[in-house]
């Protein structure tokens, strides 16, 4: 089945969010300084605060996935509020320095669920279904590719690739389970390889937050900047997955690797 136009229109626009993550560019020309001098300021064992942070922020947003996302009542989206909330959020983080990070990224990356869900609805998503809500998960991967990735993919189909079977894994445990937690070594799995992908754009945030005189002000323009990159992120995945339903995924998918990379 051949895609139209309007359709092919859109998933060139998804691709150009997808295959070109540009937060580190956006941060370094808030700051003033490329990232790489902040990571140099950063205290001994960071990076160890980092993943514990990461993994805890991850844990949370499943939960709030698993147990409210479907409880929404949907309607007009909210990002403008939830953009709000999370730079007050990353003031308080900026103010506080990377000891902050462990109590603010759980809370901003919970706002940014709820931002991510209200995109995935506009896209004609439901919320109640277990692999829609770990699509919104997923959102947190993108942009984060490692080493681990097959180079012959595209960035975006990479990392879906990497993450399915973890994450069909997790869709078949909470239809089956329901939302108990415990003894789900299904999604211990797919936290697990999630943060190792958002932690490396939460490392570009910390180490953007490390240069001096940041402060509050400048955490909470960082994290604008953070909620930014993952509506834009959510706004080409689920436009694919849109595009995915109404077609199919091999269809989309060739057409997608087609496309030129703007």
């Amino acid at each position: 089945m051949q895609m139209s136009t309007e359709d092919l229109t859109d998933l060139q626009r998804a691709k150009q969010v997808l295959e070109n993550p540009i937060l580190a560019v956006k941060i370094t020309n808030i700051i003033g300084s490329p990232i790489e001098k902040g990571m140099d300021l950063l205290p001994d064992k960071w990076s160890e605060a980092v993943s514990h942070a990461t993994k805890k922020a991850l844990d949370t947003a499943l939960d709030v996935a698993l147990l409210t996302l479907d409880k929404d009542s949907g309607g007009q989206a909210q990002n403008i509020w939830h953009k709000v909330a999370v730079g007050v959020s990353g003031g308080v983080g900026g103010a506080a320095g990377i000891l902050g990070l462990i109590v603010e990224l759980p809370i901003s990356t919970g706002i940014m669920l709820r931002s991510i869900a209200d995109i995935a609805r506009g896209q004609g998503e439901q919320l109640n279904l277990p692999e829609v809500k770990l699509a919104c998960i997923e959102v947190f991967a993108l942009g984060g590719t490692t080493s681990k990735d097959d180079a012959s993919e595209s960035g975006y189909f990479a990392v879906r690739a990497a993450l399915a079977k973890a994450v069909s894994e997790a869709a078949e445990f909470i239809a089956e389970r329901g939302i108990a937690r415990e003894g789900a070594p299904a999604l211990v799995r797919l936290v697990s390889q999630l943060a190792e992908r958002f932690g490396i754009t939460v490392s570009e945030k910390v180490a953007a937050q490390a240069i001096p005189a940041i402060g509050a002000v400048g955490g909470a323009l960082i994290n604008l900047l953070f909620i930014d990159h993952f509506q834009d992120m959510a706004r080409g995945h689920f436009s694919v997955r849109r595009l995915e339903r109404k077609y199919d995924p091999a269809t989309v998918k060739a057409a997608y690797l087609s496309l030129p990379n703007k």
